[in-house]
């Protein structure tokens, strides 16, 4: 029998991604304390991207403490811009500080993947989408933020993409899956490689 698959995360937007690959997985919380961690990292003076993939692993390894033998897939994402890594905005305040940040600039999505069984960190992946904002207006981001509302407030960058947020941007470079914060595609090779899923 096949080893529960357990993702690590109760993002509807990484389990909308895996429920339409026709993946059969449990979701379940980690419960770190992501700037705990991340203050933990710091003496090692990592990069956004090493970041994302030591919480990822972080993220895998607490809920596979809870669940024995179950193989645990940990993502988590960090946004980076010319050396500055930006968190989920507190507030719409924040938001807006974010936007008017990265109006007319490229920034990097880094999305970290862990596979995780009995602590035993089995794989890890990172992928990187670089996503370059059309120059905003203060009052184009006023009113797109009063449009969309309190949403943006679960998104690293203040937007989303698979919404009205596709609007901010004139260029994007790197997969889908990467900005949704789950590199479905290598993550489905390394299933397959594990025989946790139909090959």
């Amino acid at each position: 029998m096949t080893p529960p698959l357990i993702l690590a995360s109760q993002s509807p937007f990484r389990r909308m991604l895996m429920e339409n690959a026709g993946l059969a997985f449990e979701a379940r919380a980690a419960e770190i304390d992501e700037r705990a961690a991340e203050a933990a990292l710091a003496a090692r003076n990592p990069t956004p991207p090493d970041v994302a993939e030591a919480l990822a692993i972080e993220k895998a390894k607490d809920v596979a403490s809870r669940n024995p033998g179950a193989l645990v897939i940990g993502s988590d994402q960090t946004l980076s811009l010319e050396g500055r890594v930006f968190h989920k905005p507190a507030d719409m305040a924040e938001a807006k500080s974010h936007l008017v940040a990265m109006s007319g600039r490229t920034h990097a999505l880094n999305c970290g993947i862990a596979l995780v069984r009995d602590g035993e960190t089995l794989w890890t992946h990172v992928s990187i989408a670089r996503l370059t904002m059309r120059p905003l207006s203060e009052g184009f981001i006023d009113r797109h933020l009063a449009r969309v509302g309190t949403r943006v407030l679960a998104s690293v960058g203040a937007y989303q993409l698979e919404g009205e947020g596709v609007q901010l941007f004139e260029r994007i470079d790197g997969d889908y899956f990467t900005i949704l914060g789950l590199p479905l595609l290598p993550l489905l090779a390394k299933l397959r490689d594990l025989g946790a899923i139909d090959a």
